[in-house]
């Protein structure tokens, strides 16, 4: 009895330390080089340069590869999740919801012409639960105001008013999706990128005289850029972060820090950011 006893032992330590040492490679080694290769192929810069094109025909054939990264994504436990660092969460979000937003077009695609289409009278498509994500089904919206930008379960969010630049809805009026997946140890990079990009972009952000125009987003997120990151409590403080980018004279800077400027915001532009 003792030697079945010790046998049994034995067998239950060996098989605890190969879930433990799995459990702990898991979370080390969680790679998003498929999301990676998938965005390689299909997405590209169209002609000013400052935005994406994507290629959804190509998307949709090789399907089963952004199906497999789905599927890994929602192997992922909330506990390994939540033993990660705050740049590698955010990296995995990111690209979760970039992912899920590419396949929630492909499941109508190329009857589809924007990602308003998906939805219902009474339902929005970012209200669809759809994603298998940290345990349970999740909407869009769950991914970007629940974990993102904080609130319900995960209240505190990640308080980084970039991530409008980097989540991505399908659509033109959009800041470009990267066409390389987040990563932790680049993600403060790839923020900075995505945002000096998308506020270069004059069809989405200009500036006349003493008008600022601005993306829609701007309008819809503007507590998030008042909410003091990098001391910025203002939308205007946020834009003079990035007066270069919008090509702001010194005067026109001038004129935003007292609040002289007007600020306008521009019709966002829906449709689908296919290549066609």
């Amino acid at each position: 009895m003792k030697m079945l006893h010790g046998k049994f032992f034995h067998t239950w330590f060996v098989a605890s330390m190969i879930i433990i040492f799995s459990h702990s490679s898991f979370a080390e080694e969680f790679s998003h080089d498929t999301w990676q290769q998938l965005l390689s192929d299909h997405v590209s810069l169209n002609a000013s340069g400052h935005s994406t094109q994507v290629d959804y025909a190509g998307m949709k054939q090789d399907q089963s590869k952004l199906n497999d990264y789905l599927a890994a994504l929602a192997q992922v436990p909330r506990s390994t999740f939540d033993s990660w660092p705050k740049d590698k969460q955010l990296a995995f979000l990111i690209n979760a919801y970039n992912a899920a937003t590419v396949s929630l077009i492909l499941t109508k695609y190329p009857d589809v012409t924007s990602i308003k289409d998906l939805g219902s009278f009474f339902s929005s498509p970012w209200s669809k639960s759809f994603v298998s994500l940290l345990g349970e089904k999740r909407t869009l919206d769950d991914i970007e105001h629940s974990f993102i930008r904080g609130s319900g379960v995960y209240p505190k969010g990640f308080q980084e008013p970039r991530i409008h630049f980097a989540v991505n809805c399908a659509s033109i009026g959009c800041p470009a999706l990267r066409n390389e997946a987040y990563e932790g140890g680049k993600l403060e990079q790839q923020l900075e990128s995505q945002t000096q990009q998308f506020l270069a972009d004059k069809s989405r952000n200009r500036v006349e005289n003493k008008t600022v125009y601005l993306s829609s987003i701007f309008k819809w997120y503007r507590d998030d850029f008042a909410a003091g990151w990098k001391g910025t409590e203002s939308l205007n403080e946020f834009l003079l972060l990035y007066a270069s980018s919008l090509k702001l004279n010194p005067e026109q800077q001038k004129s935003l820090a007292s609040g002289d400027m007007d600020i306008e915001f521009l019709d966002y532009d829906w449709r689908l950011n296919d290549k066609r």
